[in-house]
């Protein structure tokens, strides 16, 4: 497993935590000290939670199910994007809509309609027979879907986990998952209430360095377990193949054995 190095989180300023009046109290045992009014996050903790944190994501990932990236603020919505894209994990980046778990079944009828309005757009004869009005309000409320929806448009059943930036900004998140057993993993900073999630990994969640330092190692983490999972899939492939072989070898014996006995006998008696 990839792992960040100390220094690199000192680099992407993953200690600097909010001011110290700002602070949630329950964030206590990953602070490290207070400097000129601001809590210091402890990296070592950073870190332990990092080695958790991944495991974990390995581990879901490997079982064949997905990991829902949730960040919709401005600073993070591009690294979560093309990090997600990349390993095609499901994503949240412009809103999160109220009930986009808990009401799962309203959410898939909204990515039906999605999928027609594409379908309906891309036919060009469909398009030429609407009037030039009523097109430029299908494909408006086409750009709305795709932007809200888009990066779940995939989603055929409910995540498995989901990993947050900011969890104070994504509390409606936090909420759903939390009622539904779904764990979270979730960059924490000094002001967040780590209580809220599975798996807290202290850090700065505002500054893009830190974000972004923290969610590709996460991405490395859930890279490698689809790269176990696509080979356990090949080993299992070839037992199979193995298998099939062996117990192929086995009837050809077996079909051979029995046309030598019939043979066997037939000399027996021309003795006789």
């Amino acid at each position: 497993m990839a792992q960040i190095e100390y220094k690199d989180l000192l680099d992407a300023g993953v200690h600097f935590g909010h001011l110290t009046r700002k602070w949630d109290p329950r964030m206590a045992p990953y602070i490290f000290m207070e400097k000129n009014g601001i809590h210091i996050v402890d990296l070592n903790k950073t870190l332990s939670c990092m080695e958790q944190a991944e495991a974990a994501l390995k581990a879901i990932v490997r079982s064949g199910r997905k990991i829902m990236f949730v960040a919709t603020k401005k600073q993070a919505q591009e690294i979560v994007t093309e990090e997600a894209k990349r390993l095609k994990m499901p994503y949240v980046t412009d809103r999160w809509l109220g009930g986009m778990l808990t009401n799962f079944g309203t959410i898939r009828k909204s990515l039906k309609k999605l999928q027609s309005l594409e379908k309906m757009l891309k036919d060009e004869t469909t398009v030429n027979n609407i009037a030039k009005r009523e097109r430029l309000m299908l494909t408006r409320e086409q750009e709305k879907l795709n932007r809200v929806l888009g990066g779940v448009a995939d989603l055929t059943r409910l995540p498995a986990a989901l990993f947050i930036v900011d969890v104070k900004r994504e509390h409606i998140a936090v909420s759903e998952a939390r009622r539904l057993g779904i764990p979270v993993f979730a960059i924490c900073d000094t002001n967040s209430n780590p209580d809220l999630v599975d798996f807290p990994i202290p850090g700065n969640d505002d500054a893009y360095k830190s974000i972004s330092l923290l969610t590709l190692a996460i991405g490395k983490a859930i890279e490698e377990g689809l790269m176990e999972r696509k080979q356990d899939k090949d080993d299992q492939r070839l037992a199979e193949e193995e298998e099939a072989k062996r117990a192929s070898d086995q009837r050809g014996e077996g079909e051979g054995e029995a046309e030598e006995a019939p043979r066997a006998a037939v000399e027996e008696s021309d003795e006789d």
